[in-house]
């Protein structure tokens, strides 16, 4: 109030100094004109200057408060970000305070959205020495980032660095849209990396797993909508030629669950790169050179005898091979396999359906390994339906298809035409198509397929003719 006076007052002052000034001037003076003149002069020239900006301005509005960004810096809880200490109750203390945060709605029944709160790791490298978990199921909207985490000497063989778990829950999902990203997860040949269970929209992102032990880098069990991308994760860190390769063991990734997808994805160590036992799964863009067949490995292992429900797709399976029990739907497609790696189809209960194996490229060292195989060991295929084995390109290795076209020439009543070094299933032919073409113009015999059996076409005439007999089977 007082410095609003001030501000009145000053320009107020100014006009009466100016007019008693000025009356004195013309105070000797006759024209009553030009005093009057004067004195309208000066009280304009007080007029402007009270419009001028005051010499002291009003205080601004002090801003009002904005809550700060949910960011949990692990090192301000007390974590060692050099690795010496246990960093372990201080990064759960961290998860503890970002699960008790803000609520800013609620995702699935039961989930708190945490409205994107972080985890920060702070670039340091921590020692865990048990699990780290939220203090119970119904978390989401969360991310965890930015650092290394490494299993003590004593953290336990059968557990998990991360896991999304809780046992005791009754949600019909435990945590919602939890990113776990910029991780270097090392398990210290102790127990494994992250363990998702029934959980919802989880991505791993930008992870380098390694050291785990006989058990699995990644787990996934139930829930919906894992995605794992652009990670690297090897039992061992090496590039390949590893002189203890036989000796790899554990899965890279286990896929317990429906809807998960893995892509743009390494695995470079392990006797098992990706173990899936859950339907409508993707795999694109994965390299696996974990463990070679020839020493026991396995790229791909689909182990859903039945109900497959699987796709891979332009991917890379590198000295390594896929093996899938009864597949029933299933898409192998522009999938590169180096160093005789093939597929394998193995027969549990003898059933395979609705198998796409097409557009791949195989590469091998010309000892004759065929690109898809059978195990017929269990029992024998007897239940085959809508398998298509086709437009494989091959290098190096024995093609092997469920359509084949082959043709013979010669001179006589009977023309046999074997399918059995080109096709997948042994003595199934299920459909034929043949032409005969007469060399001599003037002969017009009368032909037919005599007999099918043995994947051999048979195709007799009435007589003698010099003919090519043309052929196109599939199975």
């Amino acid at each position: 109030m007082e410095t609003r006076k001030t501000q009145v007052a000053v320009p107020v002052l100014l006009a009466i100094m100016t007019l008693m000034v000025s009356r004195v001037v013309f105070a000797g003076k006759d024209s009553l004109h030009e005093r009057h003149m004067a004195e309208l002069q000066a009280v304009k020239a007080s007029l402007v200057r009270r419009n001028l900006p005051g010499f002291v301005s009003p205080p601004p509005t002090p801003p009002q408060a904005v809550p700060g960004p949910r960011v949990y810096q692990v090192i301000s809880y007390g974590a060692d970000p050099t690795g010496k200490a246990d960093s372990t109750n201080a990064i759960l203390k961290a998860m503890e305070d970002a699960f008790d945060g803000p609520n800013h709605g609620v995702l699935m029944e039961g989930i708190n959205d945490l409205g994107g709160a972080r985890i920060d790791l702070q670039g340091g490298s921590y020692l865990i020495s048990k699990p780290l978990r939220f203090p119970s199921a119904g978390a989401g909207n969360l991310l965890i980032s930015g650092g290394t985490l490494r299993a003590s000497d004593d953290f336990p063989v059968d557990k998990y660095l991360i896991e999304l778990n809780d046992e005791s829950s009754k949600l019909q999902y435990i945590f919602e849209y939890i990113t776990l990203r910029d991780l270097l997860i090392d398990c210290n040949y102790r127990g494994g990396a992250i363990a998702v269970i029934n959980s919802l929209r989880t991505s791993i992102d930008n992870c380098y797993i390694t050291r785990f032990g006989d058990t699995n880098g990644i787990l996934v069990q139930k829930g919906h909508e894992t995605y794992i991308r652009n990670s690297f994760l090897g039992q061992h860190i090496t590039a390949g030629g590893d002189k203890g390769e036989r000796n790899f063991s554990g899965t890279a990734v286990n896929l317990v669950g429906n809807d998960n997808a893995i892509t743009d994805t390494v695995v470079f160590s392990a006797a098992i790169g990706v173990m899936i036992s859950g339907q409508a799964n993707l795999l694109s863009g994965v390299h696996c050179y974990n463990k070679a067949t020839g020493f026991g490995g396995t790229g791909i292992y689909l182990k859903l005898p039945g109900l497959t429900q699987n796709r891979i797709v332009n991917s890379y399976l590198d000295y390594t091979g896929i093996v899938a029990e009864d597949p029933v739907q299933l898409q192998i497609s522009g999938t590169f396999f180096l160093g005789d790696a093939f597929i394998l189809l193995k027969s549990i209960n003898g059933v395979v359906r609705g198998v796409n194996i097409v557009d791949n490229m195989f590469s091998g060292s010309d000892n004759g390994v065929q690109i898809v195989q059978l195990d017929q060991t269990n029992k024998a295929f007897e239940n085959v339906d809508q398998v298509v084995v086709d437009r494989n390109n091959v290098n190096g290795m024995a093609t092997r298809s469920t359509v084949a076209k082959a043709s013979v020439a010669g001179n006589g009543t009977s023309w046999t035409v074997d399918f059995n070094q080109v096709l997948l299933f042994p003595n199934l032919i299920k459909h034929v198509q043949y032409t005969l073409v007469a060399r001599d113009g003037n002969a017009f015999p009368i032909h037919a397929v005599r007999n099918v059996s043995d994947n051999r076409v048979v195709v007799q005439t009435n007589a003698p003719v010099t003919a090519q007999v043309y052929v196109t089977v599939d199975q």
